[in-house]
Parts: C-alpha cells; structure tokens; sequence
C-alpha cells in the first residue's frame, strides 16, 4: 500500500468506525468515512487476536492489504476505510475475501 494512503493515526480509526457507513459479512467489517479534505483516500485494517495467532493475522493482513489495493480507485476523494477482519477471515481464501470486500464496498458506496 503506498504510503499517502495508509491509515496510521488512531483518530481517524475512531472517528471511522464510530461516524461512518458500515457494512458486514461473516469475515469482514467495513467502515467508510467520507473524507472532507482533498487528500488522497486511505486505509487501515483491524486484525484482532480472535482471528488467530500472529502467522495467522499477518497472512489475513497482507491479503486484506493486496485485495485493497485493487479497490483503492473506487473510494471517493478522502475517504477514509477501516477493513476489520473476523475470526471467520483466518480459514477463508483470498477470493473469498476478496468477494467479501467487494460486497461490503458497494454497499457502503451506495
């Protein structure tokens, strides 16, 4: 993930998961914020210890990171994501996910 859209400060984790739209399904937890300035989108993941040991929420992590990417282009202006991983994440795959993702996307997009 470049680095202008990582999502680093505990704020904006805070304020995106308390204010923004979210959207669920049995691995993942979108929350988006729509941004108000006219920086570049950025995101951040939440991978707790409930999903599995260390090797395990890495993997998610870089997963999550790489299916990210792709959607990147399809936030609007500053928006802020919060990708929040379930236990469910560990044993899915990444197509898997990455249909998750999708799906979460377009409903908080609409």
């Amino acid at each position: 993930m470049p680095r202008p859209h990582r999502l680093t400060d505990a704020e904006s984790f805070r304020s995106a998961v308390r204010r923004g739209r979210r959207a669920g399904s049995k691995s993942l937890v979108v929350h988006l914020l729509p941004g108000e300035d006219s920086g570049p989108a950025r995101v951040g993941f939440v991978v707790g210890k409930s999903v599995g040991p260390a090797v395990v929420r890495n993997r998610v992590k870089r997963r999550l990171r790489h299916l990210a990417r792709e959607s990147l282009r399809e936030l609007p202006g500053s928006a802020v994501l919060v990708v929040r991983a379930l236990p469910a994440s560990a044993e899915a795959t990444s197509s898997e996910l990455g249909d998750d993702l999708r799906r979460c996307l377009s409903r908080v997009l609409t």
